[in-house]
């Protein structure tokens, strides 16, 4: 499955994606200020910024997921429902992991929204440990928004950043 850089035509397709998949997973487990907050033209913008470190799988304009890195943090993964079981979550992470060590990170870690149990099993199959609960200040349009979320963490080996492209 092929993982490729995002096009900035992209950024309408992948904020519907996006908001789709978050309030189809996050929504139940999120205070319903939050989940106010989250509309489409709040990921949109989200988007736009985070541009250069997104990775997607799928057609232009079709893509079935993104991920985002940022510093040493895998710091959003979303996958379209319909590609769920179809190993675009495995291809992105493994890419994310592979920029992340490239970087220079030796301990990687991402935040999951506190109860995601679908999230926290992926994360665990693909090598990630949860390290704990923490409060995460999450960014939105009114400022930033306290969440609780489980902090999952992987140590990026030399194998994983001698393969990095």
């Amino acid at each position: 499955m092929q993982v490729r850089p995002v096009d900035a035509g992209e950024v309408d397709h992948l904020a519907q994606l996006w908001h789709d998949a978050w309030h189809g997973s996050h929504a139940s487990l999120a205070p319903p200020e939050l989940v106010r907050l989250r509309t489409l033209s709040s990921f949109r913008d989200r988007l736009a910024v985070m541009l250069p470190d997104i990775r997607v799988v799928g057609p232009a304009g079709a893509s079935l997921g993104f991920c985002a890195v940022r510093a040493d943090e895998l710091y959003q993964l979303f996958v379209s429902p319909k590609a769920h079981g179809a190993g675009v979550a495995a291809a992105l992470i493994s890419d994310a992991e592979a920029r992340l060590a490239a970087r220079g990170v030796e301990l990687a870690w991402l935040a999951c929204a506190v109860g995601n149990a679908r999230a926290a099993r992926f994360y665990e199959k693909s090598g990630w440990r949860n390290a704990g609960t923490f409060v995460m200040m999450t960014e939105t349009s009114n400022g930033p928004f306290p969440v609780d979320q489980w902090r999952f963490e992987k140590r990026l080996t030399r194998s994983i950043r001698a393969t990095t492209p």
